[in-house]
């Protein structure tokens, strides 16, 4: 009876998981809803902002500092603990996601 007992207990821990889906789906919709409208706005303004003779990483400088408000929102959702690397991550993310729209409006290869 010991040994069916202590074979119970082993097998319970294990199938715990199994059960139960680990993750908040309503901040994860949250933070893509909050990716797209980032992305939406530096798309609107990198193809406005065109002028040929200005390098690209200033004006991708310029769209991604344009967009802050909204790279602040996603940096809020995603960014719960306030650590400093990530918001610095999300940030430099947003100003290379910056490049991609600058170098797609003036229809230069990206890649």
């Amino acid at each position: 009876m010991r040994f069916l007992f202590v074979c119970l207990v082993l097998l319970l821990p294990g199938c715990e998981q199994s059960f139960f889906m680990v993750g908040d789906k309503g901040r994860e919709a949250s933070i893509a809803r909050l990716s797209e409208a980032r992305d939406d706005c530096l798309s609107r303004n990198a193809s406005a902002d065109i002028i040929p003779s200005t390098d690209p990483a200033t004006i991708a400088r310029a769209v991604a500092l344009a967009c802050s408000e909204e790279t602040d929102r996603l940096v809020t959702a995603i960014n719960r603990d306030g650590d400093t690397k990530v918001t610095l991550a999300i940030r430099q993310n947003s100003e290379f996601r910056a490049m991609g729209y600058v170098l797609r409006a003036r229809g230069q290869v990206i890649f």
